[in-house]
């Protein structure tokens, strides 16, 4: 019997013993004494094996909840040979939890891949908004509206260029911008045919065209006539010929 105890305390003291079935008694020691006189600190070990014999049992019924949940989540899987076994092991268990885990991924995977039905309401859906006919007719629109976007995107680049924008200005500040600098220019060219006219009323200027058009074609039909009587096709040569003759 020591002999035996012996071997086993060699084990429970080995470094691979787990330390819950190895603890040195603090009591007296009854009959548990090795032949060198030291105590085998393993009083406790009668508990500690009825405790491993209760999870033994759970770890069956633990065993029979995972398969039954394996086959409602993945029922295509075949039953796996330790299905019939006495003993379970924690392997057993870690591979079906494994199978089940890896069904629950490739779940989430494809679930982001859409579906027929969300793929129709998408094309029906730009059908609607580019008024697109048929599905022969969604390839040729998808093209025209990239290229007119990417030409509005150039043009609106541009623009934020020449108006020294910065790029994240919105199109409505591109356009209130644009309308500023016409008023701008509009406002100068007022000022301009004023200028020229020498006058500030609108009325005046319209007078100052009226006789413009009443004036004009009889004078380009004097010069055209004294181009054609002086034999010159030069408007600067009329007054030197003129003096000429005199």
């Amino acid at each position: 019997l020591l002999k035996v105890l012996s071997h086993i305390d060699s084990i429970l003291r080995s470094p691979r013993a787990p330390p819950l079935i190895y603890r040195r008694s603090k009591g007296p020691v009854q009959n548990c004494i090795k032949e060198n006189g030291q105590e085998c600190g393993f009083e406790h070990l009668p508990l500690t094996i009825e405790m491993w014999a209760d999870q033994l049992m759970a770890l069956k019924d633990l065993h029979r909840s995972l398969r039954k949940l394996s086959l409602e989540l993945v029922p295509w899987h075949t039953a796996d040979p330790q299905d019939n076994r006495e003993s379970i092991r924690v392997e057993d268990l870690q591979f079906i939890v494994d199978a089940i885990l890896e069904e629950i991924e490739n779940k989430e995977k494809n679930s982001q891949t859409p579906s027929l039905q969300t793929l129709s309401g998408i094309v029906s859906h730009f059908q609607k908004l580019f008024d697109v006919n048929s599905l022969n007719g969604v390839y040729p629109r998808m093209n025209e509206v990239y290229t007119k976007l990417a030409e509005m995107t150039n043009a609106m680049r541009n623009l934020h260029e020449l108006l020294e924008l910065d790029s994240s200005a919105p199109p409505t500040v591109v356009v209130d911008t644009v309308g500023k600098l016409c008023d701008i220019i509009n406002k100068n060219v007022t000022e301009q045919v004023q200028q020229l006219l020498g006058t500030q009323d609108i009325h005046s200027i319209i007078n100052k065209l009226e006789e413009h058009e009443r004036f004009f074609p009889p004078f380009q039909a004097l010069i055209q006539d004294l181009l054609c009587l002086l034999e010159i096709s030069n408007l600067d040569d009329i007054l030197p010929v003129v003096r000429s003759l005199k």
